[in-house]
């Protein structure tokens, strides 16, 4: 769908390399710009005091893109990214603004050199405001100053932590979407534009209808325990078996009878506490713990085609290594076969949309750091000896 669209990725970590790895995906030229020792995050493991051959956490970003080693401290590096960036589509950057206008890699600048360029921003907090030039990675500006860690965080206790790149990865959609409608747009106009996507933005999104409510009432409702849900209805269950499944009801007084006919629970049915969600819902604690002990009689083989049977709706919760397996999940398009650089293949997540009958999947291998620097400098018009002269003095590796 890109095929024929040059990216120049100057990032590092994850938020912009994943929507580069996305784009990528898509068929895009995505050239990945590293500074001297390469990006931060080809040492996950050892950041983390673990010794691993292999760095899944990169490959996931940065499969199918090309790789260069810049030093843009140094005039002959920056001199190379530019001359990169006039021949480019789009500019893909996670630098702090302040840094990119220093350097002279800021959008007015760029887009001075090329105004069809797509330069596309990703950053902490956005572009504006005391906070822009603040460091913020997806567990800081993402999940803790958007009010996400507050709101799943049940009341009065303590805030939970972020999985590995989860806000940082809802971003990336972000800025993709950015990214593809400039594209629209210029293919009207001619002329490219400044992308801004911030986790900061991405996160209140994410959040939007409960901050939806916060902007419109002042409140929204605090995360309770199970047991004390407000909508006891829309909850998690554990079967005789040890399995939880995650129930959900929709508006509306239909799935109520459903369900109990599902469990086999027809007393429930012809309890007044809760024949109305208004009474479910002031006596929720002697409803969940009568569901409690109406799906641990039962395992899940036996429930699962009970529930199906009355179209309610739910879902096993599964674990990552059920998950990675999930035949449904495989059916689906989630998991693709990346190649390796051994000539070999290993299973990754897919990107988050699918084609059917494109090759939407990854093009080859996350590169080794400076693996396309040569060639790239050639392309760009540089002389072997010019190159070798980038190289001998660090400005390029």
């Amino acid at each position: 769908m890109l095929e024929g669209i040059r990216i120049v990725e100057y990032a590092t970590y994850i938020a912009a390399p994943g929507a580069g790895g996305i784009m990528a995906d898509w068929g895009a030229d995505v050239i990945k710009v590293e500074p001297p020792g390469g990006d931060p995050i080809r040492l996950f493991f050892a950041s983390v005091g673990v010794e691993a051959s292999i760095n899944p956490v990169f490959d996931m970003d940065n499969r199918g893109k090309r790789a260069i080693v810049l030093d843009t401290a140094q005039a002959g590096g920056r001199e190379a990214l530019v001359r990169l960036v006039e021949r480019a589509d789009v500019f893909l950057t996670n630098v702090r603004p302040g840094g990119l206008k220093r350097a002279g890699l800021d959008h007015e600048a760029l887009l001075a050199r090329n105004p069809k360029l797509v330069y596309a921003s990703v950053s902490g907090y956005g572009l504006d405001g005391p906070d822009a030039d603040r460091p913020g990675m997806d567990g800081a500006a993402f999940w803790a100053r958007s009010g996400l860690a507050a709101m799943f965080s049940p009341k009065g206790g303590e805030p939970i932590p972020l999985r590995t790149a989860f806000g940082d990865h809802v971003a990336s959609m972000a800025a993709v979407a950015g990214v593809c409608a400039a594209l629209v747009e210029r293919a009207h106009t001619g002329r490219g534009r400044l992308v801004e996507a911030s986790l900061l933005r991405a996160a209140h999104y994410a959040g939007s209808s409960d901050l939806a409510l916060q902007h419109a009432i002042g409140r929204v409702a605090s995360s309770k325990p199970r047991q004390d849900a407000p909508l006891p209805l829309i909850n998690f269950f554990q079967t005789s078996d040890g399995h939880w499944i995650s129930l959900l009801t929709r508006q509306g007084e239909k799935d109520w009878p459903r369900l109990t006919r599902a469990l086999g629970a027809a007393q429930l049915a012809n309890d007044a506490r809760f024949a109305s969600a208004k009474t479910r819902r002031e006596n929720r604690h002697a409803l969940v713990a009568a569901l409690d002990a109406a799906f641990g009689a039962r395992t899940l083989a036996a429930l699962g085609p009970a529930l199906d049977a009355e179209a309610v709706i739910w879902s096993p919760v599964l674990a990552p290594r059920e998950a990675a397996a999930d035949a449904q999940a495989l059916a689906a398009g989630c998991v693709v076969r990346t190649p390796t650089h051994d000539g070999g293949f290993v299973n990754a997540p897919a990107g988050p949309v699918r084609f059917p009958g494109a090759d939407d999947g990854p093009k080859g291998p996350a590169p080794r750091m400076g693996q396309h620097t040569r060639a790239v400098l050639a392309e760009l018009g540089y002389e072997a000896g010019e190159i070798e002269t980038l190289l001998a003095c660090g400005a390029a590796a």
